[in-house]
């Protein structure tokens, strides 16, 4: 059976989260820094348990004015405390609502930076040893590298971003960086699932016409005969969420 996890960034005040929480297996909730807050975040956990998505935490740098967009210049144990704090501050506020994180995927510059350079993704990892949590990133990234034989790591794609050849995404200032078309967006799923081997497909909350890209996209995939569950086997998120959706199973 073919299966597929749908991912979206949420909890960041874009305002189509009640939209997109019922379309996708797993949420990227925002930890309050790079946008949201601690209200924003509590009200998408309940959200995101009642639609039956599995949570993640989304540790962001905090940098509102760019959305943690911009790369910082930082040291390991940077890293580790800004991912100390989030994750654990959002799996104490899961858990306090009768819920829990189940993943990480880092948001913005961060989750590239990790990407790119080993010595940062060496002291994210080390941080989620202690959760043994999932961690989500780009395939053949030195995030992958250093998750092996010590944490799982979930190979994700971007529905709404363009690649560059080298599997980098276009960065968000050149030209067509974003891909707005449903159409575009499912044969961008096609090519990562056919060539890039991915376990998660993403859009973006805050893209325009995000929920327009994840319900196309999903709808196609339950066409074609896919599976849509979380890669996280959540008991517990299972509880939460119901009722099974047309074409998937429970997330657990």
């Amino acid at each position: 059976m073919k299966v597929i996890d749908l991912n979206a960034d949420v909890g960041e005040g874009a305002g189509s989260d009640a939209e997109i929480l019922p379309l996708i297996s797993s949420a990227n909730v925002c930890c309050g820094l790079h946008a949201g807050g601690v209200e924003e975040s509590a009200r998408t956990i309940r959200e995101a348990m009642r639609a039956g998505a599995v949570i993640g935490a989304h540790p962001g740098y905090a940098d509102r004015e760019h959305c943690g967009r911009r790369e910082w210049s930082v040291t390991a144990e940077q890293v580790q405390h800004l991912m100390l704090y989030q994750v654990g501050a959002l799996q104490a506020l899961a858990e306090a609502m009768g819920g829990r994180v189940c993943y990480v995927k880092p948001h913005g510059a961060l989750y590239h930076q990790l990407c790119r350079e080993r010595p940062l993704a060496e002291a994210c990892v080390q941080v989620l040893e202690h959760w043994h949590l999932p961690i989500v990133g780009l395939p053949g990234s030195q995030l992958e590298a250093a998750c092996q034989g010590r944490l799982p790591f979930i190979r994700e794609g971007f529905l709404d971003r363009r690649y560059r050849p080298d599997g980098s995404l276009v960065p968000r200032h050149e030209a067509d960086a974003l891909i707005l078309d449903p159409q575009q967006a499912i044969a961008q799923a096609e090519r990562l699932l056919q060539h890039w081997g991915v376990q998660t497909l993403c859009v973006h909350g805050d893209t325009p016409e995000a929920v327009a890209l994840i319900r196309n996209v999903r709808a196609e995939l339950l066409r074609q005969g896919y599976l849509i569950r979380s890669f996280v086997h959540s008991n517990k998120a299972a509880r939460s969420g119901g009722a099974n959706r047309q074409g998937e199973e429970p997330t657990g």
